[in-house]
């Protein structure tokens, strides 16, 4: 008797049964239309490009397969460069951003000369384009002569990317430090923990943690502009399908040095995705009827 009460007690209401029977309707539907939508987008395609009189021309010249094939190699090897610079240009940019967001969050007028350097740094940065800051970096360090020896320039291409990103980065920094509650800080200080022990322990690990999508967008970008390192003659994917370009009259090496990039770009973006809708979904926790 007890469990026929029990079977009785967690079954669904008409009402739930109902709502169900609409989600599924709803959920079917979507498909269908999604799959209507994707198929007139298809036909749109086909009738505005691919059935245009100067599409084979523009077929063969950018999306040869042969030529695809045979550039490769010198495109593959250039991206395995521009990897080297992103991965030391991110460690740079994340501990010189996190360094300038500390700066400008300090306390006190005996910090102000601090704060006031960081500022302009900010500024600066974020307002020069970086193709500029690359030939500043990329002409200027050298002309100083602190070396005889000749500096590669993949090293003055990662300095230069690293401060432009760190202007944007350290701006992202500041806004989560400044995002978590003052009580934060104020209860850290009345457990007896210092300031840096307060920053360290209490304010960053929050502050990361809101605004980590915004981080992941930075670096997304990041990826893309490596590219643009081929100005001060590194040979990279760029560099290396311009060379192929140069020897076979074909633009098919750049949409190869385009692919490589995508597919570089691809998981960090699905990843900052996913990972933006956990944080919304865990903050409207409760919100939705």
């Amino acid at each position: 008797m007890t469990g026929d009460l029990d079977q009785e007690a967690r079954r669904p209401s008409d009402i739930e049964l109902g709502r169900r029977a609409f989600r599924r309707r709803q959920s079917t539907r979507s498909v269908l239309v999604s799959v209507a939508s994707t198929i007139v987008f298809a036909v749109v395609v086909w009738l505005t490009i691919i059935n245009t009189p100067g599409w084979a021309r523009v077929q063969s010249t950018f999306f040869d397969p042969e030529v695809f094939v045979s550039a490769l190699p010198r495109v593959w090897d250039g991206f395995l460069l521009n990897l080297r610079v992103l991965v030391f240009a991110v460690i740079g940019t994340a501990v010189f951003g996190l360094l300038i967001a500390t700066l400008r969050t300090l306390r006190g007028a005996v910090f102000f000369p601090l704060r006031a350097l960081a500022a302009g740094y900010t500024d600066l940065f974020r307002g020069l384009p970086l193709i500029i800051v690359l030939y500043l970096v990329g002409y200027g360090i050298p002309g100083l002569r602190f070396t005889e020896e000749r500096i590669p320039a993949e090293v003055l291409g990662t300095i230069a990317l690293v401060l432009t990103y760190s202007a944007y980065v350290s701006e992202v920094f500041r806004a989560g430090i400044e995002a978590v509650h003052p009580s934060q800080r104020l209860a850290a200080r009345s457990l007896g923990l210092g300031h840096y022990k307060t920053l360290r322990l209490i304010v960053m690990p929050q502050a990361i943690r809101k605004v980590t999508p915004a981080l992941m967008n930075d670096f997304v970008a990041m990826q893309k502009d490596v590219g643009l390192i081929s100005v001060l003659g590194a040979v990279d994917a760029v560099r290396g399908a311009q060379i192929e370009v140069a020897a076979s009259f074909d633009y098919t090496p750049y949409v190869v040095a385009g692919v490589l990039f995508v597919l570089l770009a691809l998981p960090l973006i699905r990843l900052t995705d996913w990972y933006s809708a956990k944080l919304r979904a865990r903050e409207q926790m409760g919100s939705i009827v």
